[in-house]
């Protein structure tokens, strides 16, 4: 981890509520899937913590939902050219074996964009099959990042694109088919839950990424603790954000 000063490549809207940040640093950051940064926006003592979608070279993209006024500060004032004090890379990523050569990921929200990194990167040389929910049509976005795998359904609530339901239920429809030998996701909790509930009995690693408030980002300030299912406590920052998913209580 490391704290760098960025500029701002580009900064728009690309669907509804969502914005995909793109900034350069000065020099080339190795980011791993399932990572994250924190950035800081000017008024604002706290940084926001959002996933790396893309990390190409000393190209790096993020994107987030405007949710607060700190989202909203960084969608309005960091255009072209300004300047992002930014933490990264923090976390614990996605991590696939060699001997795991299908890879199914199910994604949800803003869950997506992670597994968009994941899809990059894993797709060079293993098989992936993708699973992506979203609200409706206004809120689908980035599906070219997401047709690099063997296949993509996307699925929205209100099955105003593709399938009708979530990318869990899409998900459980193929899993006999495609049989995995693991599985990544990231999105809601209660999308989390019902993953968890569908996977059970079954033979397959489940690896999710938590969608937690952050404050510090390194660990310290413990406003992102989780509970496993042992017992203990996590810091979702420093020891996740993915866990093996029958090790945490969603």
């Amino acid at each position: 981890m490391r704290e760098i000063t960025a500029t701002v490549l580009e900064n728009k809207r690309i669907a509804d509520g969502i914005y995909a940040l793109t900034f350069a640093t000065d020099e080339d950051i190795r980011v791993r899937p399932g990572q994250f940064c924190m950035i800081g926006v000017g008024g604002y003592p706290l940084r926001r913590p959002i996933a790396v979608c893309k990390a190409d070279g000393e190209r790096i993209m993020v994107c987030y939902r405007v949710k607060g006024g700190g989202t909203r500060a960084l969608a309005r004032e960091y255009k072209m050219g300004e300047k992002l004090s930014v933490l990264l890379p923090l976390g614990n990523g996605f991590f696939v074996r060699d001997a795991e050569k299908k890879v199914a990921v199910v994604g949800g929200g803003v869950g997506i964009f992670p597994l968009i990194a994941a899809i990059r990167e894993y797709s060079k040389t293993r098989q992936v099959y993708a699973y992506m929910g979203f609200r409706n049509r206004a809120s689908v976005c980035m599906e070219y990042e997401m047709t690099r795998g063997e296949k993509l359904v996307v699925a929205t609530d209100d099955g105003s694109v593709g399938y009708h339901g979530t990318g869990v239920q899409a998900f459980m429809q193929d899993v006999d088919t495609v049989k995995p030998d693991v599985v990544l996701a990231c999105g809601p909790t209660p999308m989390l839950h019902a993953l968890k509930t569908a996977m059970k009995g079954r033979k397959i690693p489940v690896y999710v990424s938590l969608e937690e408030r952050m404050g510090c980002g390194i660990g310290a300030c413990l406003v992102c603790v989780c509970e496993k299912t042992d017992g203990a406590h996590a810091r979702v920052c420093k020891d996740g954000p993915v866990f093996e998913i029958n090790d945490v209580v969603l």
